[in-house]
């Protein structure tokens, strides 16, 4: 069985949000095993909160995500504590704490490992920096390495572009590639438009609730970018808490 056929992602009526209060309102769908399948919509539209629940990092409030494989999520920038004193070489090597648990110690196969993914995204020579000593750019290319040594199926980006240089962007969108050409499924929140009009051919449009979502030509249409905006205006931030048992 090849790599994208064991990695489709599920979604049946989920319901997402915090404290109750619903982010992501019904949703159901599946992404496409061993697609690129881009996540867009207005600020504030539930994409971010889409994929945490997709990570399993927050329960659905409703319904249920179903992963039939390893899930590698990477999460906004401004959400990784870069105060923490952490090398660059300790930060890629927890991509391996699925093997060895996150107190596990190193052989010298997995410090290898480590070195030829710092290597692999433009980075050798860092291993002992302190990633609070990074720029915005070079912090984002080691956690891209931390995704690497997770050889996942199924691969979630928050945004992997926001705040880096182009020459760092170009090299990341070339290991999305990378993983595309391995069959792995990508999802990525993205606010590039051309970017997904010319790299992804699914593309889900949310407005807290699905506006569109299938091929992207069809999906980011101007009528459908208008629907998501006026959604978006008129959602109530104190809208009612979402409806289950205790």
């Amino acid at each position: 069985m090849s790599r994208a056929a064991a990695s489709p992602v599920r979604l049946e009526n989920v319901t997402l949000g915090y404290e109750r209060r619903p982010a992501v309102h019904h949703l159901s769908g599946v992404i496409p095993a061993g697609s690129l399948t881009a996540v867009v919509g207005p600020n504030g539209a539930g994409k971010s909160t889409l994929l945490k629940g997709i990570a399993g990092a927050i329960a659905p409030l409703e319904g249920r995500i179903e992963t039939t494989t390893r899930v590698a999520w990477l999460p906004q920038a401004a959400d990784v504590d870069r105060t923490f004193p952490l090398s660059v070489f300790d930060l890629v090597s927890m991509g391996l704490w699925r093997r060895h648990g996150l107190f596990g110690g190193l052989g010298r196969k997995d410090r290898d490992a480590v070195s030829e993914a710092i290597a692999a995204v433009g980075m050798t020579g860092f291993g002992d920096r302190a990633i609070g000593t990074l720029s915005g750019g070079q912090m984002q290319r080691v956690l891209f390495a931390r995704l690497l040594l997770q050889d996942a199926s199924v691969i979630l980006l928050d945004e992997p572009l926001t705040a880096i240089d182009a020459k760092t962007a170009a090299d990341l969108l070339d290991l999305v590639r990378r993983w595309h050409a391995e069959e792995r499924t990508v999802v990525a929140v993205l606010h590039d438009l051309d970017l997904v009009r010319g790299m992804f051919p699914h593309t889900l449009l949310i407005a807290r609730e699905a506006v569109a979502w299938g091929e992207t030509r069809d999906v980011l249409t101007p009528e459908n970018l208008l629907r998501a905006r006026r959604m978006a205006e008129a959602h109530a931030p104190d809208a009612a808490a979402c409806s289950r048992a205790a």
